[in-house]
Parts: C-alpha cells; sequence; structure tokens
C-alpha cells in the first residue's frame, strides 16, 4: 500500500504580494510544528511539495528531523487566482463549473489534471512508499474530487481557513482506497 500524505500549508501572510514567495505568519511557524508531531514517528520515505515557500516552509522541519530532502514539482502548486479569485462567488462559480475561472485566473480542471498528473507519476515512482506533500487548499480539494467526486465546494469551504490540514490517502497501485483527515487547525486571519 503507498500512502499519501497531503499538508496543506499552514496560516501564511495573505497581504504578501507574491503568491509564490508568500511567508508563514508567526502563528503558521508555529503551527507548523503540529504537521512534525503529527507524523514523526511515521516511517515518511519521500518528501514532495509545491515550491511555494509556506508549502515548503511547512513541511521543513519534518524533513530535517527525518533527515530528508524536500524535492518541488511545480504542478502541485495553488491555482493561479485572477481577479477577485479570493470572491465566495467566484468559488462557488469554479467549483459549479470546472471550466469556469475569473479573469486572469486558472479554471479547476486545469489545477485538476496537472495535480492528478503528478500524483499518478508519483504513485508509480515510490510505490508502496510513505509520502508527503506539501500543497495547497485548493490543490489538495482537487486531488480529493478526483478520486472522490462527492467531494465538493461545501467540503472546500470546510477547511477554507483550516491551515495546517493534513490528509492521508491509501492507494494500491493507482487504485484509490480510502482517505482520513488527519489534522485540522482551523486558522482564521
Amino acid at each position: 500500500m503507498t500512502r499519501v500524505y497531503l499538508v496543506r500549508h499552514a496560516q501564511s501572510d495573505r497581504l504578501w504580494p507574491h503568491d509564490n514567495t508568500k511567508p508563514l505568519t508567526p502563528l503558521g511557524l508555529e503551527e507548523r510544528h503540529k504537521v512534525t508531531r503529527l507524523l514523526e514517528t511515521i516511517p515518511i520515505d519521500v518528501f514532495l511539495s509545491s515550491p511555494f515557500k509556506r508549502s515548503v516552509d511547512t513541511i521543513s522541519p519534518l524533513s530535517e528531523l527525518l533527515g530528508k530532502s524536500i524535492h518541488t514539482d511545480a504542478r502541485f502548486r495553488e491555482r493561479m487566482p485572477g481577479e477577485n479569485g479570493y470572491a465566495v462567488e467566484m468559488l462557488e462559480k469554479r467549483w459549479a463549473d470546472f471550466g469556469f475561472c475569473e479573469e486572469g485566473g486558472e479554471t479547476i480542471a486545469g489545477t485538476q489534471k496537472r495535480n492528478v498528473e503528478a500524483l499518478r507519476e508519483t504513485l508509480d515512482a515510490f510505490r508502496g512508499k510513505s509520502i508527503v506533500i506539501g500543497t495547497h487548499g485548493t490543490a489538495m480539494s482537487v486531488i480529493i474530487n478526483h478520486y472522490d467526486p462527492s467531494f465538493g465546494c461545501d467540503d472546500f469551504k470546510r477547511i477554507w481557513h483550516v491551515m495546517p490540514y493534513v490528509i492521508r490517502l491509501d492507494f494500491e497501485g493507482q487504485e484509490y482506497i480510502s482517505r482520513e483527515e488527519l489534522l485540522f487547525v482551523e486558522s482564521f486571519h
């Protein structure tokens, strides 16, 4: 069995102007250690992450503790927001129509395609291993939705302010078996 631990980053600075370099807040820096405490006794074989700073920084204490490097894959990055991309009504439109996006944004379909492609390659490369993937709210949600289409907009809204968030997905080869929510830290801005 291959176990994939999807780790949504801890709280980040929402006012930071550049999404890819957005740092964790002081609270996020503290709360990332909850991820380490949760997973430190599990024999993790591989660490992958979105290249975005907040994702790498959330899993780096655990990777350092276990003496493992973090390999980044840009396909695990967050959906590119466009104009008014964080408005609730835009979120609902995107989840109702995976081909819709706000001006300058990225569709849910496009985000899902690249994230699932990266995960499938990971499952082939590390069959039978335990894998941590540092990721983002929309990115992890569209992965879950791919394997369980009942996971939708309301589920995404439930975790919108949950940072960090850890969910384990279990696979036999490429076949999705189950998922379990392991860490849920509400983090209001």
